[in-house]
């Protein structure tokens, strides 16, 4: 764009790209969406050996549950319900949820789903995606199923946005493949920390969860914990500033205005 051409454009057109260059490079951090709202389509990549997917998944989903603003604007209990949908191969690499380990807030509400195949698997994601008595869906899909391609993807985000219902679906031993994810993270377990009062005790779950795509946010790496009550993110290490420099960078590069 020519300098004429950027001297020609409204005041209000500089502030919404300023606006919007702010937006997206804030960090990622808990409690966000209670300032720009969940994202919608999620994908969480993890090892069926660790089990770290599904407690990221969910912990990720409580996060934006306990912080999205109410439609009525009050403190009302929201009670819906929420869909867990597994394939049977994926209950059997990473077991089914168990109810008596969920918070307590959601153990009377679990609607679990165990489809035999993939497609019948994203059949009922997407059904649910639908349902706005639904606080939010999990699927666990196991590797890099054909049925799982770039289309289906976009179904899922498509549906998702337009009803208004979070979606976080765990990518079990998988490759990272073409989605329309809007945030897209890479999880690994992590050790916990040492009970406060006992040393015997297990600890809080942990994670080391890697954010390498997303749409509004600049990539990152933080040590998740979850006490049940809230989410925690602490720094993961100096890749993470390099990540968000790299990232500053390019997008700096591709916005800067080209002269006639």
């Amino acid at each position: 764009m020519s300098d004429a051409a950027l001297s020609s454009l409204p005041i209000t057109a500089f502030e919404d790209v300023a606006a919007l260059s702010a937006r997206r490079s804030a960090r990622w951090r808990p409690g966000l969406a209670a300032v720009q709202g969940p994202a919608l389509h999620n994908e969480v990549f993890a090892l069926s050996r660790e089990a770290a997917g599904a407690g990221v998944a969910l912990a990720l989903a409580l996060d934006d549950w306990r912080h999205v603003p109410r439609e009525c604007g009050c403190e009302a209990e929201d009670r819906r319900g929420v869909l867990w949908v597994q394939t049977r191969e994926a209950a059997r690499l990473g077991g089914r949820p168990c109810r008596a380990g969920l918070p307590a807030d959601l153990q009377g509400r679990v609607i679990h789903v165990l489809a035999e195949k993939v497609e019948d698997a994203l059949f009922a994601l997407e059904e649910g995606l639908r349902c706005r008595d639904l606080a939010f869906v999990i699927g666990e899909i196991p590797g890099n199923a054909k049925a799982l391609d770039f289309t289906a993807s976009r179904r899922l985000t498509l549906v998702s946005e337009r009803h208004g219902v979070p979606l976080f679906l765990v990518r079990l031993d998988a490759a990272r493949d073409l989605s329309s994810a809007r945030m897209r993270w890479e999880a690994t377990s992590a050790p916990s920390a040492p009970p406060r009062w006992n040393a015997q005790a297990p600890g809080d779950p942990a994670w080391r969860a890697e954010l390498f795509r997303a749409r509004s946010h600049a990539p990152g790496e933080w040590l998740l914990g979850e006490d049940g009550k809230a989410l925690r993110a602490g720094r993961a290490g100096a890749e993470t500033d390099r990540a968000v420099a790299n990232w500053a960078a390019g997008l700096q590069h591709r916005r800067a205005p080209r002269r006639a």
